[in-house]
């Protein structure tokens, strides 16, 4: 009786893993194809920034380095008189957008801002000026601030932190209940991991999705609109996390039989074809699909992934469960087992790692001399620790000490989750970060060099963000908030920037307000060394602050 109660369970545990799968299939067939490239940079406009034409246009014309998507209404043409002088919605074709203007508008300077997506579901934003017969002084937009707020960038990194921390909490457990406990141990523990991950990777994959609105749109972390929301689920990005919701789904069927007793090995081969499957909605959203060889990236991204939660999964069960509960006949079975497997998840990581590099970074160049980079050395810095310390542990395990003596083990392997769960870190900060090959390639203005910094005031707080802090020309962000984060309208910018090490006195920086609490303005710095900038914001008739920030210029 108990086997005709089971068999219906199953089947239809195996119906909806084949559902799951479906979805996937027919999400990643409707989805458009993703272009080879990442980090849109805007390489020519029409008219020429800053310059002076005869007769109004009939239309703006944006090219950017890759195909860019839209961003519902940031894309805005201001007339002199503070008016809109763009008529009806931006066309997108490819590269290419396409604004129509009135022909027969004011005499003086226009203002063009945009925000766009580029490849990798990266906004893209900036400015710039045009003027019809002479210029005049340059309009403000009063539209909303097109930044994200810093909140909300924070945010999209926790989100993926916690992705990741649930793939290895699920992987884990599941992966040694199929194939490595002992049947005299109780299955609880592991099981109430195994679903905490599951729970982690769906909240943060339901995160990723709703902190994608503002992040892409700017605004705060309420600021979403259903608009907003198609965008994003019309994406490439939205497809892959909504493919990922509906493989969870699906997994879930069959991990509460997993979980709670031995099972088939039919039901394993279905539930590991879903975590492939799974696997691969991350790099499907980020920088591997928009690389110069996106199936390759991929793949090995999905790899690299995997590679990383069967480790840190198994090692958070071994110290956690087994090295504490099993005898020492069970640990002489499993250890010498995990050991190899272990192996071969980090020979894979490794492997994997440097395809990703090779690709994503490049040149040495790009590997010194931008911030991913120096994030990815830092990562292989930790990593190659990790590695001492697992060498360590395969060593006892190897020498047959292990089972007879678990604690230095067990040590060992709470110190490689310690310095892993940094790693994981470092990852997630990884994904947001320029790669370093689009980095080295970018011109002037882009995130090559980026300096950024927050200053406080007891009026304000002054987000500064500088680029590319180098010599010569240098443009110039200024975003004024308050002390609980809003938009902090501004009547007037001053900013300076001064070298007293070199005898080079205050500079001062032409200052362009595009919203009510974004300026912009561009600067030649001279030399190398330690500028002194030092901006001044007044927020009413009597209330203004200076705020000043040393800024090391290369």
């Amino acid at each position: 009786m108990a086997n005709m109660t089971v068999a219906p369970r199953r089947w239809l545990a195996r119906l909806a893993a084949t559902a799951g799968l479906l979805v996937t299939v027919v999400v990643l067939l409707i989805t458009p194809a993703t272009p080879a490239s990442a980090h849109a940079v805007l390489q020519s406009t029409s008219p020429a920034a800053s310059a002076v034409v005869p007769s109004g246009p009939a239309e703006v014309v944006l090219t950017f380095s890759e195909s860019v998507r839209k961003v519902p209404g940031k894309i805005r043409v201001i007339a002199p008189d503070g008016s809109r002088a763009d008529r009806g919605e931006p066309s997108f074709d490819g590269a290419t957008v396409t604004i129509p203007v009135d022909p027969a508008g004011e005499r003086g300077t226009y203002l063009v801002s945009f925000r766009v997506i580029s490849a990798d579901s990266h906004p893209v934003s900036g400015a710039f000026t045009y003027s019809v017969g002479a210029p005049s002084t340059p309009p403000v937009d009063s539209g909303d601030d097109s930044r994200a707020d810093p909140v909300v960038g924070a945010g999209v990194k926790v989100a993926r932190f916690l992705g990741y921390a649930g793939l290895v909490l699920l992987v884990g457990p599941a992966l040694v209940l199929a194939a490595l406990w002992p049947r005299r141990l109780s299955r609880r523990g592991p099981a109430r991991l195994a679903w905490t991950g599951l729970g982690l990777v769906a909240v943060a994959t339901l995160a990723d999705l709703w902190l994608q609105v503002p992040y892409t749109a700017g605004g705060g972390l309420f600021d979403v609109t259903s608009e907003g929301f198609g965008s994003v689920f019309g994406s490439a990005f939205g497809a892959a996390h909504l493919v990922r919701l509906g493989l969870l789904a699906a997994s879930a069927f069959l991990l509460r039989p997993l979980l709670a007793r031995p099972s088939g090995r039919t039901d394993a081969i279905i539930l590991a074809v879903l975590g492939g499957a799974a696997l691969l909605t991350w790099p499907l959203a980020g920088h591997p699909a928009a690389s110069p060889a996106p199936a390759v990236s991929v793949v090995v991204d999905a790899v690299h992934l995997g590679s990383m939660a069967v480790w840190l999964g198994g090692l958070l069960m071994l110290g956690g469960f087994l090295l504490r509960q099993a005898d020492e006949r069970e640990l002489g079975a499993i250890l010498p087992i995990w050991s190899r497997w272990a192996a071969l998840a980090v020979s894979a990581l490794l492997l994997a790692g440097i395809v990703q590099a090779l690709i994503e970074v490049a040149t040495l160049d790009a590997l010194f001399g931008t911030t991913y980079g120096r994030l990815l050395l830092a990562k292989v810095g930790l990593f190659t620790l990790v590695i001492a310390v697992a060498a360590y542990s395969r060593q006892l395990v190897r020498r047959r000490t292990a089972a007879q003596r678990p604690v230095p083990v067990r040590r060992a392997v709470w110190v490689e989750l310690a310095v892993t769960v940094v790693v994981l870190g470092l990852s997630a900060t990884l994904v947001q970060t320029t790669p370093a090959r689009t980095a080295v390639s970018e011109p002037s203005g882009t995130q090559a060099g980026l300096f950024s910094t927050t200053l406080s005031s007891p009026l304000f707080s002054l987000q500064v963000e500088l680029d590319p802090a180098e010599r010569g020309n240098n443009s110039l962000h200024l975003y004024a908030y308050t002390k609980d984060n809003r938009p902090q309208p501004v009547a007037e910018w001053r900013a300076t920037a001064a070298l007293p090490s070199a005898g080079i006195e205050p500079i001062e920086i032409p200052l362009l307000p595009l919203t009510d609490n974004h300026a912009y303005g561009d600067v030649s710095l001279p030399a190398a060394g330690d500028w002194q900038l030092r901006v001044t914001v007044r927020t009413s008739d009597i209330d203004q602050a200076t705020v000043t920030a040393t800024v090391p210029i290369r």
